[in-house]
């Protein structure tokens, strides 16, 4: 794994690789934020979407060319993306391999085309196929949330995070540097991997967690025999650890389809780890599950806090506060008067995971931080996650 860290900040056009128009295919949360970050830095970038739901149009797209986002819309991929420096793949991962295969006799020679999606291998393989390994460049913007489209999407989810970047064997030294810099110019951290290893990372921290966190769900639902009460006592800290549960299907079911081999392999591991736990339930086998929740405690401890990872961190502290009328909103008015924004704020009622009555939910680590600050300075007992 190779870290590219270059400063490419004394100029525009990365080396004469010029950027003067850029094209996506699918503009939802990745694709929409991206397209904000690249704005953001340069304004006059002229950014096309194709709109593959012509009847009736994308009100997504709509509200992205009211915002300013986005300088045209086609239904015709034959308009606009013959023209682009860059064009975005930001669909599911199937139908990225597709659009990639649709794309192959309209781009120029010197357009670069990069996708976003969380698996690597079957992308890289049809640009084999369709002899456009000189054009394609993987890449994975190792951030996300649980939401989904343009209305969630902002320039800032982009920063920090890792941005990985899966070249091919005849990518172009200028092209790479190009599509670097921008990575860079958006806020994010490149990061250059084989697409191989790109798949066995992400099957094993980001895409056995989701079925998990899916299928645990799915139990406690299937579970339920008392009238909704495990659904209520789940609220909480249950609610907080399967989040990701909540992601679009219909782009889970692409990597997982798209990478079954790879997430099969962790999976089965996995199932191997849950026997263990099994037999050493049945054998009242205390010295193996101590060890069991002591070596991941310490583990997970020595996991960097970065703010974005394949799986976003959410920005939340919980502070005890008395039970009575405006309790809530006077800590809601000291965060607001010293300029801090809530993204969300409620009562804990299962508290079994965490410290605290109430949890407040923040957009950023810096807001996280300052809020923190405020109100302990102010006597609120304030606990991290």
């Amino acid at each position: 794994m190779k870290d590219r860290d270059s400063d490419f900040s004394d100029f525009n056009d990365f080396g004469g690789f010029e950027i003067k128009t850029i094209g996506f295919i699918g503009f939802g949360l990745i694709g929409g934020s991206i397209a904000k970050a690249i704005k953001a830095s340069r304004p006059d970038v002229i950014i096309c979407a194709y709109d593959y739901h012509s009847n009736p149009p994308s009100e997504d797209l709509a509200q992205a060319m009211s915002d300013g986002i986005l300088n045209r819309v086609t239904t015709d991929l034959s308009e606009g993306f013959p023209e682009c420096d860059i064009i975005f793949l930001c669909a599911p991962v199937m139908a990225n391999i597709s659009y990639l295969g649709k794309l192959k006799g309209l781009v120029k020679p010197s357009c670069i085309i990069t996708d976003v999606g969380s698996v690597k291998g079957s992308i890289h393989d049809a640009a084999a196929e369709l002899d456009m390994e000189d054009v394609f460049i993987g890449g994975h913007p190792m951030t996300g949330s649980e939401k989904t489209g343009y209305r969630h999407s902002y320039a800032l989810l982009l920063e920090n995070a890792y941005y990985i970047l899966t070249p091919t064997g005849k990518t172009p030294p200028a092209k790479l540097d190009a599509l670097l810099g921008l990575v860079n110019e958006m806020g994010s951290l490149p990061i250059i991997l084989d697409p191989g290893e790109h798949d066995e990372i992400t099957a094993a921290i980001s895409h056995l967690p989701h079925i998990i966190a899916a299928q645990l769900v799915n139990l406690i639902r299937d579970s339920e025999n008392m009238g909704d009460k495990m659904k209520q006592l789940a609220a909480g800290g249950f609610k907080d650890i399967t989040r990701i549960a909540s992601s679009s299907p219909k782009m889970w079911q692409n990597i997982c389809l798209t990478n079954s081999g790879t997430i099969k392999a962790i999976l089965d591991k996995y199932i191997i780890y849950l026997k263990n736990v099994s037999d050493a339930l049945e054998a009242m086998d205390a010295d193996y599950l101590y060890s069991m929740f002591d070596t991941a405690g310490e583990y997970r401890n020595s996991i960097p806090n970065r703010p974005v990872g394949l799986i976003q961190r959410v920005f939340e502290i919980f502070v005890d506060i008395i039970d009575e009328a405006g309790a809530i909103a006077t800590i809601a008015a000291l965060l607001a008067g010293n300029g801090i924004s809530i993204k969300n704020i409620g009562i804990i009622h299962n508290r079994e995971f965490q410290e605290g009555v109430l949890r407040i939910e923040f957009y950023d680590e810096k807001s996280l931080n300052e809020a923190k600050e405020l109100l302990r300075k102010s006597h609120y007992h304030v606990y991290d996650r």
